[in-house]
């Protein structure tokens, strides 16, 4: 599987792209909201969801049953980031099951800061904050 192109079909919400991908009974799963989805309903997420996209692998990672990867997604328009955590498993090619887990992207919490502890991983551009 090309994990590149699917994710490039899924930042350009091309559902015809999508779909090829999976297997008809793929299940796929987002942890962060506690949503299960059909591959039918998780293009329809997908693709419906409002704006355009822009994103990038931050990590991929090759396992005995499929593919793990890191991907920072944000609005093509600027604004706030996320990262996505997806672990897919693959049968013949396809993604049978799909997890995924989003996150915000943003400061440490104030109790965090006030201790003075950590620093930032990088750098953030402003408009991807």
């Amino acid at each position: 599987m090309d994990i590149h192109a699917f994710w490039d079909a899924v930042i350009r919400q091309d559902a015809k792209a999508i779909r090829p991908f999976f297997a008809p009974e793929a299940v796929i799963r987002w942890h962060c909201s506690n949503e299960c989805f059909t591959v039918e309903e998780f293009i329809r997420a997908n693709c419906e969801y409002p704006g355009s996209w822009a994103a990038e692998m931050e990590r991929l990672i090759d396992t005995p049953d499929g593919l793990v990867t890191a991907m920072r997604v944000w609005p093509a328009e600027g604004g706030v980031s996320f990262h996505v955590t997806s672990f897919f498993v693959l049968q013949d090619s396809l993604i049978i099951s799909l997890d995924e887990y989003w996150g915000d992207d943003g400061p440490a919490p104030d109790w965090r800061r006030q201790m003075h502890i950590g620093s930032p991983i990088h750098l953030l551009p402003k408009m991807h904050r």
